[in-house]
């Protein structure tokens, strides 16, 4: 089988696809498609978020963090989407957490991050409180409308430390904060964050961690396995 992977910034994703890889369990063919590719930094710039602007926060081919509007990456993320479909690739997963609109489709599965994590917490946590760790502070009032909408059954904390630029000691200053909460659970909502900093989270708070881009890996290997 081969899998088809989306970023909303440019690929490859070197910094997800070996974890992605792993939480797999086998070896896999993956083809990676960015709507971001075939961008310079300069135009790139004509898709920064305005005020109003549901925002995106994702990486560059360099490593650089970029926020983008949501908005102005559809058409661009459909043509990646048509992309994978023409050679034929079993599924497609999102490397993205955020909420994109339902047009957004495929003739073949797609696994998007934002339904995973609500509908998994749906399981596992009827009531109570989560935490949840964006990459920018910038997303906060979105994230915290979008729990209230998705699960109001929840109390929500939400924190932002970023993935791409954050310090250990900034990832470890906002892990001591929720440490202090009575978050049943945190979630590390983007798929920047990495297992090193599930670990920074786990061991300073001592509470469950959803890591994405796992979650997303044994889910795939779910649908893949023989």
């Amino acid at each position: 089988m081969k899998i088809g992977t989306l970023t909303i910034g440019q690929s490859p994703r070197v910094d997800i696809i070996p974890e992605l890889k792993e939480a797999i369990g086998f070896e896999v063919e993956i083809e990676e498609r960015g709507a971001l590719d075939d961008l310079t930094w300069e135009e790139v710039k004509d898709l920064f978020p305005g005020p109003d602007d549901y925002i995106l926060v994702t990486r560059m081919r360099d490593g650089k963090e970029v926020k983008i509007a949501e908005r102005l990456t559809i058409e661009r993320m459909k043509k990646c989407i048509a992309d994978l479909e023409r050679i034929d690739v079993d599924f497609i997963i999102f490397l993205c957490t955020g909420e994109f609109p339902k047009d957004i489709t495929s003739k073949k599965l797609i696994l998007k991050p934002s339904k995973l994590v609500e509908n998994t917490l749906r399981g596992i946590l009827q009531e109570g409180m989560i935490a949840d760790i964006v990459p920018s502070a910038d997303q906060i009032p979105l994230m915290e409308e979008r729990w209230e909408r998705t699960n109001p059954n929840l109390k929500v904390i939400v924190e932002a430390v970023s993935p791409y630029t954050g310090t250990d000691a900034e990832i470890e200053k906002v892990a001591e904060k929720i440490a202090k909460t009575n978050a049943n659970l945190i979630v590390l909502d983007c798929l920047g964050f990495n297992r090193e900093v599930k670990t920074i989270f786990r061991k300073i708070t001592r509470k469950p961690v959803l890591l994405p881009r796992t979650l997303l890996g044994r889910v795939a290997g779910e649908l893949m396995e023989r």
